[in-house]
C-alpha cells in the first residue's frame, strides 16, 4: 500500500476543502480532499477488500469524528458545512490534527470544539490509543485482522493438503474447480484413473454433453520441491489433440523456467501454487467453513430523513 495519509491525516484537508463554506454532498466532497491532499491516481484507486477506495473510507471516519466534535455540521441529509468551531481548528492547526488534540480542545470549556462522548470512556487508555493501529479506521483494522486469521489458516491448509495421500489432493483440486464455477450449470468434474491418464489428473466438464472441457495436472509438493518446467513440458504434451489450455496446480511452487515455459507456450496454461491455492478455496470456502460472523452497522440516514 502507498504511503495515504491516515484518517485522522485527512481531517484538516477536509476542514480546508470546506473552509470556503460551501454544502457539499459527499461525493462532491471526496475528489476535493484528495485533490488537496495531492493523492496519486494509484493512491485513490487502493481498495479494501469491499471495493471500497481506502481514500474514501479514511475521509468518512474523518467526517464523522469531525461532525460529532461540531466541526463539521449537516444541514441536510449526506451534506456537509464547516462551522465556527470547524475554523477555529483550522486556525489552531493548519498543519495538521490528530485525535487526541481534538479531544483535548473538547475539554477545555473555552474552546468551541464539543467532546467526544466515546472517547470519555477510553481516557484512562489515552496513551495507548495512538498506537500504530489507530492509524487505521475500525474498518482496516477489522479487515487486517480478518487477513491475519486468513494467512494462519492459508498455512494450515497447505500443511493437510501435502499430509494427504496424491488421490485427496486430486480430489480436492477438481472440487475446488467446480466450486469456482467451472462445472458450467450442468458440468460435472472428476478425477482420471491413477494409471495412464497421460499426465492429466483431473478433467471438468463445462457443460452437459462434455463439448467444452477443463483439464487438470495436480502436484502434491513439499514446500521445497518446486514444479519445473519438465511437468508442465509433459503436461502440455498430454494436452496436445485434446485441449489448448488447461490448470496445473501445486502446494509448492513453479520455478522461474516452468513460469518462462507457459509464457511463450502457444497452448494456453494457467498455473496455481500453494499461495494462490489456499487463497482460492478460502475465498471458495473449499475445505473451510465459517467460524464467527459479525455484522457491521452505520446508521441508516432514511430513518432520520
Amino acid at each position: 500500500m502507498t504511503d495515504l495519509p491516515t484518517w485522522e491525516g485527512f481531517m484538516t484537508h477536509t476542514l480546508r476543502a470546506l473552509s470556503d463554506g460551501v454544502v457539499r454532498t459527499r461525493r462532491d466532497l471526496l475528489p476535493l480532499v484528495a485533490r488537496e491532499c495531492g493523492l496519486t491516481e494509484a493512491q485513490t484507486k487502493e481498495a479494501l477488500a469491499s471495493g471500497q477506495p481506502v481514500y474514501e473510507n479514511r475521509i468518512g471516519w474523518g467526517l464523522s469524528f469531525l461532525t460529532n466534535v461540531g466541526a463539521l455540521a449537516r444541514p441536510i441529509r449526506g451534506n456537509y458545512v464547516i462551522t465556527d468551531a470547524g475554523r477555529y481548528l483550522l486556525q489552531k492547526y493548519p498543519h495538521g490534527v490528530l485525535e487526541r488534540d481534538i479531544n483535548a480542545l473538547g475539554e477545555d470549556q473555552s474552546s468551541p470544539i464539543r467532546p467526544y462522548v466515546a472517547t470519555i470512556s477510553r481516557k484512562a487508555n489515552a496513551v495507548a490509543v495512538h498506537t500504530e493501529t489507530s492509524t487505521l479506521t475500525p474498518i482496516e483494522q477489522v479487515q487486517n485482522g480478518v487477513e491475519r486469521i486468513h494467512d494462519k489458516v492459508a498455512r494450515e491448509l497447505l500443511q493437510r493438503l501435502q499430509g494427504k495421500d496424491p488421490a485427496f489432493f486430486e480430489q480436492a483440486v477438481v472440487k475446488l474447480l467446480v466450486g469456482m464455477g467451472y462445472g458450467g450449470a450442468n458440468g460435472s468434474g472428476s478425477v482420471t484413473q491413477m494409471t495412464n491418464d497421460g499426465g492429466i489428473d483431473g478433467v471438468i466438464d463445462q457443460d452437459i454433453l462434455g463439448l467444452s472441457r477443463v483439464y487438470i495436472q495436480a502436484k502434491r509438493y513439499a514446500n521445497g520441491n518446486g514444479v519445473g518446467r519438465p511437468d508442465v513440458q509433459a503436461f502440455v504434451g498430454a494436452l496436445h489433440g485434446r485441449a489448448d489450455s488447461g490448470v496445473f496446480i501445486t502446494t509448492s511452487h513453479f520455478s522461474q523456467g516452468a513460469r518462462d515455459y507457459v509464457a511463450s507456450s502457444p497452448t494456453r496454461i494457467v498455473l496455481i501454487d500453494g499461495k494462490r491455492l489456499t487463497d482460492l478455496m478460502i475465498q471458495f470456502n473449499v475445505g473451510v467453513q465459517a467460524s464467527e460472523t459479525y455484522t457491521i452497522v452505520e446508521i441508516d440516514e432514511d430513518f432520520f430523513a
